[in-house]
């Protein structure tokens, strides 16, 4: 598939600014680097934010942030998001834009929850926070900003990971059930022989970068069978319904077109949205790719009508 020509010019300029990638450096100056990329796109005005902090399991607290994209004073649906970024790069911040958008072409409040990343806090504390943020929300956290019991979760790259493993840990400790699980380009397995197109290696992400994130998040390699690690090789029977965005020019875009199928063997409704042309990462990037604007206008409104 030819890549979009703003695709093109941005790998042309990445190679041309001769800095490292993401797996090539120090995971603190790779994430300096990844908010900087993100942090020039203009922010989409919206109503309301509230930046606030998430109990969790261990009597700790992780960042959060509410996009409220009306001005009504009735509690509206939530999304519990969850950013990328390989599970040690990303922050709310750094998916500041992509969460705005959401909120308003779904119109519904979107929670952007900061999530504890490796190294520091290995698998499964990411995994744990994600469901603590979905209870959290549920069981009322938000007061009279939200309905409880209208909750989807979504995510993009690893967060996208992180929002369907919470949907099994939630199904199979006895809920809540989320309305819908909105995934964007996920990461769905650690193998990196079937779940990487090497047709588009370099094309955003490297292999080697893929097997990086892998071992800085996972504490052995036993863990890359986990179904909460790979959910590919879960029970998925019984998740809720998932819209599932890909990218034709992505190299994981045979890991979420798998997952599809996967969901699809199980009985779980699925549909996709197949992004031609464009790259890891072009969710939110509307500015960038006019064409990006047609898969945030799908999952808004898969989103609202799980929510109605």
């Amino acid at each position: 598939m030819p890549l979009h020509p703003v695709a093109i010019q941005m790998l042309a300029d990445s190679a041309a600014s001769g800095r490292p990638n993401a797996h090539l450096l120090p995971v603190d100056e790779a994430r300096v680097n990844f908010e900087g990329d993100l942090g020039a796109l203009s922010k989409p005005e919206i109503a309301e934010t509230r930046d606030m902090q998430i109990p969790t399991r261990d009597d700790a607290e992780v960042p959060a942030r509410l996009y409220l994209p009306t001005t009504s004073e009735g509690p509206l649906p939530v999304v519990v998001y969850f950013h990328g970024g390989g599970w040690l790069l990303g922050s709310v911040d750094s998916h500041d834009v992509t969460t705005r958008r959401l909120a308003l072409a779904s119109g519904c409040a979107v929670l952007s929850v900061g999530y504890r990343r490796g190294p520091e806090h290995r698998f499964p504390t990411a995994v744990h926070d994600a469901v603590d943020a979905v209870r959290w929300v549920a069981s009322g956290g938000l007061g009279d900003a939200a309905v409880p019991d209208r909750v989807a979760v979504a995510g993009d790259s690893a967060g996208g990971n992180l929002a369907t493993v919470a949907t099994q840990v939630l199904r199979d400790e006895g809920g809540p059930t989320p309305r819908l699980q909105l995934l964007v380009y996920p990461v769905t397995s650690c193998d990196l022989a079937s779940g990487f197109d090497m047709t588009y290696e370099g094309h955003i992400l490297y292999r080697d970068e893929m097997q990086w994130h892998q071992d800085n998040y996972l504490t052995s390699a036993e863990e890359r069978t986990n179904p909460l690690v790979s959910p590919l090789l879960a029970d998925l029977a019984g998740l809720p319904p998932a819209a599932v965005i890909v990218a034709e020019c992505d190299p994981l875009r045979p890991q979420g077109l798998q997952y599809v199928e996967a969901l699809r063997r199980a009985g779980v409704l699925v549909d996709v949205f197949d992004a031609g042309t464009l790259v890891h990462g072009f969710f939110g990037l509307d500015e960038v790719f006019p064409e990006a604007a047609r898969a945030m206008e799908f999952a808004g409104a898969h989103v609202a009508a799980a929510m109605a």
